[in-house]
C-alpha cells in the first residue's frame, strides 16, 4: 500500500470517527462553535503524530530488544500523556482563549481512543516510519474533518426549525448517522 493510499483511506474511508466510532468524546462535546474544533484538531493532530513516532522508537528500539513488547499500550500512553502536556503548557501560555475553551477535552486527549488506536495500528500493521506518519497524519486530518464537519452541520442545526423531541443529543447524533452513512460510500477509496 503506498502513502497516497494510506493518506486518502485515513482521512476519508477508514475515518476513526465515522468508520472505526473512536475519538468521539471531543466529537460530540467541542463542535459547537469552529474555533474549538480546528484547536482540537490541531492538537490532536500534534499529539498524534509526535506521539506515533516516539512510540515507533520505543517499541522497536526500546520493547522489543528487552522482551516487553506486552507493555506497548502503557508505554504508548504515557508517550501520548507527553505530548498532550507540551500542547496544554503551549496553549496555556500562547492561547489562552482557546485553552479555556477546550476546557476538560484537552487534557482528555491523553485518554482518547484514537490517538492510541492509530499508535497500536501502525505497531500491527508493520507500518514503516514513512507509514507511521502518514496514517497518523491522514488519521489526524481526518479526524478534523469530521470536527469541522459536525460543527457545521451543529450551526445549521442551530438556527433550525427542530421539533422539540429531537432538540439537543438526538438531532446531533442523527446528523453524525448519515454523515458517517455518507463516509461508507466512501470505501473502496484509495485501493
Amino acid at each position: 500500500m503506498n502513502l497516497v493510499n494510506i493518506l486518502i483511506q485515513t482521512i476519508f474511508s477508514q475515518n476513526f470517527i465515522f468508520m472505526r466510532f473512536l475519538g468521539l468524546c471531543p466529537f460530540f462535546g467541542l463542535t459547537n462553535d469552529m474555533d474549538s474544533s480546528i484547536g482540537m484538531g490541531g492538537a490532536v493532530t500534534f499529539v498524534t503524530v509526535m506521539a506515533s513516532v516516539v512510540s515507533y522508537f520505543v517499541y522497536y528500539f526500546v520493547l522489543i530488544p528487552f522482551g516487553v513488547e506486552y507493555l506497548q499500550t502503557i508505554a504508548f500512553i504515557l508517550t501520548i500523556a507527553v505530548f498532550v502536556q507540551l500542547v496544554e503548557i503551549y496553549l496555556k501560555k500562547m492561547i489562552p482563549n482557546l485553552y479555556k475553551v477546550m476546557g476538560i477535552y484537552l487534557p482528555l486527549i491523553t485518554t482518547n481512543c484514537m490517538i492510541l488506536g492509530v499508535t497500536l495500528i501502525n505497531i500491527q500493521e508493520g507500518y514503516s516510519l514513512m507509514e507511521t506518519i502518514v496514517f497518523a497524519f491522514g488519521s489526524s486530518v481526518g479526524f478534523t474533518l469530521a470536527m469541522i464537519l459536525m460543527t457545521a452541520i451543529r450551526i445549521r442545526i442551530g438556527n433550525a426549525n427542530v421539533p422539540a423531541f429531537f432538540k439537543g443529543a438526538p438531532i446531533v447524533f442523527l446528523a453524525a448517522s448519515f454523515i458517517a452513512i455518507a463516509f461508507m460510500g466512501l470505501q473502496g477509496l484509495g485501493g
